[in-house]
């Protein structure tokens, strides 16, 4: 497939990928796949498909290319199947950055580029700051219900950049387009926590938010579709009509 500045079906610019973080995506692109198809038996010839395109480019950043392109066409079959998360409406209650590290401070208008917040830094970029972890997203709701049972979280304390309200979180699933106020991103997969965030969480219980073991409770990542800008209080549409 030509290699386009932006891929106009999948986003994809080869400028923004170093070698380092194609290889660190590739180790993920088994999940990925699965997390995009899901459970439909009719897209797991596609799915299929998929990998071996990834394994047939030639580089490790067309690969790259290949899986993202191949991503964005199976959220699209997704959708046509009607098994894409249900149109929701919420609203951002808080934004959080970071010059690195956690917890990130509320912030109350952000520009959001192709790579994430504006200001916002990752300490460490080994497990973090690929073009697909742009945005990590998070639930208030799931943060009031951790609260409940005694963890000491609270937004912006797990290093999610957008807080949101109003979204049934156990609805979502990678390839879920959201848009954020004039942003518009779309869902790559849950956040695997880390230990740098054991202290919101009683006893250290950080797998309370683990998305293989309690589905619906963790974070997101998100890869930027349209950048803009963001305020406290914009409106959130989850699954909006096509544009």
């Amino acid at each position: 497939m030509p290699m386009t500045p932006r891929c106009p079906a999948c986003g994809f610019e080869r400028t923004e990928w170093t070698r380092g973080d194609a290889t660190r995506t590739l180790a993920h692109a088994e999940a990925l796949v699965a997390g995009w198809s899901g459970d439909a038996p009719e897209l797991r010839p596609a799915a299929r498909a998929v990998l071996a395109d990834v394994d047939a480019a030639h580089d490790v950043v067309a690969r790259v290319h290949a899986l993202w392109h191949g991503l964005a066409a199976l959220a699209a079959s997704r959708r046509q199947a009607g098994d894409a998360a249900p149109t929701q409406h919420g609203v951002v209650t808080q934004l959080n950055r970071s010059g690195g590290g956690v917890p990130k401070t509320p912030v109350h208008t952000v520009t959001v580029g192709w790579r994430g917040l504006a200001g916002d830094v990752q300490a460490t970029r080994v497990h973090h700051g690929r073009p697909w972890q742009a945005l990590c997203l998070w639930s208030a709701e799931v943060v009031d219900a951790l609260a409940e049972e005694g963890h000491p979280v609270t937004p912006g304390a797990a290093g999610e950049n957008v807080t949101i309200r109003g979204v049934d979180w156990s609805t979502l699933h990678g390839g879920t387009i959201v848009e954020l106020g004039a942003v518009r991103c779309q869902l790559s997969a849950p956040t695997t926590p880390c230990r740098k965030i054991r202290r919101w969480f009683r006893d250290g219980d950080i797998a309370r938010i683990d998305h293989d073991r309690e589905p619906g409770w963790s974070r997101w990542y998100a890869a930027v579709l349209r950048p803009g800008s963001l305020t406290t209080g914009d409106a959130v549409v989850v699954e909006p009509a096509a544009t």
